[in-house]
C-alpha cells in the first residue's frame, strides 16, 4: 500500500525534468570535458576526407579477404 508515495514522488521528479528551463552551463560543462571551444567550431567531422581515407587504407586487407571470401576465390 506505499506504492502511492513512491509512484507521487517519481511523478513529481518526472515533471520537474520535463518542464525544467534549462539553466544548463554549457560553458563549465566544456569545461569539465575538457573540450576547446575554437577547435570544435573550426572542425567540422562530416568534412574531413582524410579520415576516410585513413581509415580505407587502413582496412583495405580486410576488404580484399571479405571479396575473396564472398566469389568463392582464395590468394595462392
Amino acid at each position: 500500500m506505499g506504492r502511492g508515495r513512491a509512484k507521487a514522488k517519481q511523478v513529481k521528479v518526472a515533471r520537474r525534468l520535463k518542464y525544467n528551463s534549462g539553466g544548463t552551463d554549457l560553458d563549465r560543462l566544456r569545461g569539465e570535458l575538457g573540450v576547446n571551444q575554437n577547435s570544435q567550431d573550426d572542425h567540422d567531422p562530416y568534412d574531413d576526407d582524410s579520415s576516410y581515407e585513413d581509415l580505407a587504407s587502413r582496412y583495405a586487407d580486410y576488404a580484399e579477404d571479405y571479396d575473396e571470401k564472398k566469389d568463392g576465390t582464395s590468394k595462392s
